[in-house]
């Protein structure tokens, strides 16, 4: 079915198509950046051990890293899945 409809699709749809998918690809990748980051801070923020109330930000940036990721990676899904029905109008 993929194929038919890329067969129906001009060289400036099939352009615009390949756009949207490495952008998808893109956000992907700055959604695990943005969830390393945060991983990264709430380790360094364990390794502080003269400010014992400092812990739990580490666990909240821990936290939101894991939210983060499955986010992104859920978000990525969902954009592929329309991408590969051809569903362009509500992404």
């Amino acid at each position: 079915m993929e194929n038919d409809l890329e067969r129906e699709l001009i060289i400036r749809d099939f352009l615009a198509r390949q756009r949207t998918t490495l952008a998808n690809q893109r956000t992907l990748l700055s959604f695990i950046r943005t969830a390393l980051y945060f991983l990264v801070s709430g380790i360094a923020l364990f390794e502080v051990e003269k400010l014992d109330h400092v812990r739990e930000l580490g666990y909240l940036a821990l936290g939101l890293s894991l939210s983060i990721l499955f986010v992104g990676i859920f978000n990525f899904v969902k954009v592929k899945k329309k991408l590969a029905k051809g569903n362009y109008y509500n992404m």
